[in-house]
């Protein structure tokens, strides 16, 4: 069973609302006996300005449809958009284009480049494709994040929240279509994280982003406006504003071995 991300049936969100979407989406790794289907004919919509937390125990494909919708991974079946542009079947050197120009990421481990201070490291995807950024947009990112008093430090001299925050500004600062986040505040204490998770938030309501968050966490997912959950690499339910109690109770039914027993769509 799979839902589009806001409008509880495929292809009901209109078309200008839709950052990236996919019909059909499969994923399998090995050949015969040995195949696993990490994702089974997945149908999703990524509403545009919205903060999305995709969620389910290990193994059941949240991180693999992430990084199939960000041109990370080939898909094996099915179709993948970004806006309007398939991105299934574009040829590397396209899919490396568009994802320096179109996509934003965040990650756990922050990929910082130690020799480079914090502002070079937030402009440097967009030095390497020889543009400038906008300045007052810069601006604005930087002083949201509250980085201005970092900028000349290099990663080893800010901490682990101050680094994940020049990720999240290196990830917003080319005004990417969407961001995606992998688990960004698993490297974090309780305090960073939730700084982090209050920036991103931000960068949605203030920032007018689309996010696209891979988390275990349900602290983390009560940040969001929807809580996508996958099993067995199927959406098999959605909270519209979750909170982290909700969360949690979703998360009981997968350890219990119920992941189907609330339908889409149903509280």
């Amino acid at each position: 069973m799979s839902t589009p991300a806001a409008e509880h049936a495929p292809g009901l969100a209109p078309a200008d609302r839709i950052a990236a979407r996919t019909r059909g989406l499969t994923k399998a790794y090995g050949s015969g006996e040995t195949t696993v289907l990490a994702l089974d004919a997945v149908d999703v919509d990524i509403v545009r300005g919205r903060f999305t937390a995709v969620m389910g125990p290990s193994g059941s494909g949240k991180s693999t449809l992430m990084h199939c919708l960000a041109g990370l991974d080939n898909v094996s079946a099915g179709q993948v958009w970004l806006g309007d542009t398939e991105i299934t079947g574009l040829r590397e050197r396209e899919l490396t284009r568009l994802r320096r120009d179109r996509i934003g990421f965040m990650f756990q481990s922050f990929n910082l480049i130690p020799t480079l201070n914090a502002l070079e490291n937030i402009i440097l995807p967009m030095s390497i494709a020889g543009r400038r950024p906008d300045r007052p947009w810069l601006d604005q990112v930087i002083d949201t994040l509250g980085l201005r008093d970092r900028l000349k430090h290099r990663p080893a001299q800010l901490s682990g929240g101050q680094q994940q925050r020049v990720a999240c500004a290196r990830a917003l600062v080319s005004r990417p279509e969407l961001i995606f986040a992998d688990e960004p505040t698993g490297n974090l204490d309780s305090r960073a994280g939730a700084e982090v998770l209050g920036f991103l938030r931000e960068a949605v309501d203030g920032l007018g982003q689309t996010v696209v968050m891979v988390t275990h966490d349900p602290g983390a997912a009560a940040h969001a406006d929807l809580a996508l959950f996958l099993a067995d690499g199927r959406i098999v339910d959605q909270r519209e504003r979750p909170t982290a109690e909700a969360v949690l109770e979703r998360m009981r039914l997968f350890a219990a071995g119920v992941p189907g027993r609330n339908p889409v769509g149903e509280d």
